[in-house]
């Protein structure tokens, strides 16, 4: 059986979600504001297959903005979820241990976000957006993609 590749893939995906726009890039990304996903052409298989998959799985879900970093955290678990299924539903199998894997780099991510540039105490994000130490009472911003390098910004 012949991989599945992107060019193979697409007119699948267009044809299950007209809705979705699908566009050429650097990435793999989807847009809410412009309801396409980009994806990358060049990208290696089958990470890529499931990529693409993962980005329309975050598109048929709906989603749109998140508030906190938990809640990113939470719409990739999500997306990851339903790409299964979408991928299930063509004939596709997303290996589990890619799955984890991009999971961990946004729990990975999310640590070193909230661990404190003072003391090293892992804390919370508060509803402002900013964290806050529980030990020393630090208090700081990050960036707010997650696709930037992580700069913690102390405020106090």
């Amino acid at each position: 059986m012949q991989p599945v590749t992107i060019p193979k893939l697409l007119p699948v995906l267009q044809n299950l979600y007209p809705d979705i726009k699908f566009k050429s890039g650097k990435l793999f990304v989807w847009s809410p504001q412009y309801q396409t996903v980009t994806y990358y052409k060049k990208a290696a298989l089958p990470d890529g297959v499931w990529s693409l998959i993962h980005e329309v799985a975050h598109a048929d879900l709906g989603h749109t903005t998140y508030y906190n970093d938990f809640q990113l955290l939470q719409m990739e678990v999500a997306a990851w979820e339903r790409a299964k299924i979408i991928a299930n539903s063509i004939n596709i199998k997303i290996d589990e241990d890619h799955l984890q894997d991009c999971l961990d780099s946004y729990r990975d991510w999310l640590h070193l976000r909230a661990t404190c540039p003072t003391c090293q105490t892992v804390s919370l994000q508060r509803q402002d957006g900013l964290y806050g130490c529980f030990n020393c009472k630090t208090t700081w911003k990050v960036s707010d993609s997650p696709l930037c390098r992580i700069h913690r910004r102390i405020i106090n």
